[in-house]
């Protein structure tokens, strides 16, 4: 029987995924493992994969295609790039399920460019062939998919949405080094930016946050009728929907899927985002539909097995 992997890829474990060539999810199971750099590392993914595979009487045989999704740029060519938050060797790693898995096709890709694939094989964008899915998280990133194939870019920075630059005067500097990047406006830690200050102009006292993510404490105070909550969120909804016009001048999607942490929250401001980016865009763009993701932090574990997969059907001819 033929059996498809996708492999979550964190800093302290994976999180797997066993698949269909249909896409049918057989069993997820998170494995706990060390820094991905040597032989007992890369053993003991093997070791855990090799015991998911037999709780459905499969073997490393019957694997034809591992896809595995990191948080790093990954080009069109399957480079990885810089890998900031985890450790891991990509030849050593790939080397290792080559050997385990023979018959299997293996590919990289970029979490967010898998979410987006994964949404084409099992989730709400089945049938569209092109679409956006922008995740807002602790940064915000977004697969970019045209014709039915992922747009990753000769640099793998196809996609790097959260740092398209969008107010040429903010002196706060991004992440990424430069100034008034989306990310700062969208993002969790930049919606609860947004409602500190606007809290801190008017001179009102805040609600309790958490800590500089903690979106759900500001989308409570907003359903509690919190008045810098909503602007705050009206500004990352203005913000947002500027630069989906933008990319609609460039890509001209069917559809925007808005997946991340605070996708959580789509239905509180679907109403606003539409309004503005019915504003902002070309007129021949406005049609663009914008909905909530569907397969919520399962999308990369789907998107990165469909690659593998559509590898090796690519290979085969």
């Amino acid at each position: 029987m033929d059996m498809v992997l996708g492999i979550d890829v964190g800093g302290t474990s994976i999180k797997a995924g066993l698949f269909t060539p249909e896409g049918e999810l057989l069993e997820e199971r998170k494995i706990p493992t060390p820094a991905l750099v040597d032989a007992v590392a890369y053993a003991t993914v093997t070791e855990g994969l090799g015991k998911i595979l037999a709780a459905h009487d499969a073997t490393a045989a019957d694997v034809i295609a591992c896809g595995l999704d990191i948080p790093g740029p990954v080009a069109d060519d399957g480079t990885v790039g810089l890998l900031a938050n985890i450790k891991l060797d990509p030849e050593g790693f790939v080397g290792a399920l080559s050997a385990e898995f023979p018959n299997a096709s293996i590919a990289f890709v970029n979490d967010a460019n898998a979410a987006a694939l994964g949404e084409m094989w099992a989730g709400v964008a089945q049938g569209v062939s092109s679409y956006v899915l922008i995740a807002l998280g602790t940064g915000v990133g977004a697969g970019v998919v045209v014709g039915g194939r992922l747009i990753a870019g000769s640099f793998g920075a196809g996609g790097e949405i959260g740092h398209i630059t969008l107010n040429r005067d903010e002196t706060r500097t991004c992440g990424c080094g430069r100034r008034g990047c989306l990310e700062q406006y969208a993002s969790a830690q930049g919606i609860v930016r947004l409602y500190l200050e606007e809290c801190e102009r008017r001179g009102v006292t805040p609600v309790h946050v958490e800590h500089a993510t903690d979106t759900l404490s500001v989308f409570r105070a907003l359903a509690g009728g919190d008045e810098c909550a909503q602007l705050a969120v009206d500004k990352m909804c203005d913000y947002l929907a500027l630069a989906m016009s933008q990319i609609s001048c460039i890509v001209d999607p069917e559809m925007y899927l808005i997946g991340g942490g605070v996708a959580g929250a789509f239905a509180t401001f679907a109403p606003e985002l539409r309004k503005k980016f019915a504003e902002y865009a070309l007129k021949p763009c406005k049609e663009a539909r914008i909905e909530a993701a569907s397969l919520g932090n399962q999308a990369a574990m789907y998107g990165c097995a469909y690659e593998a997969l559509r590898l090796r059907r690519e290979a085969r001819g």
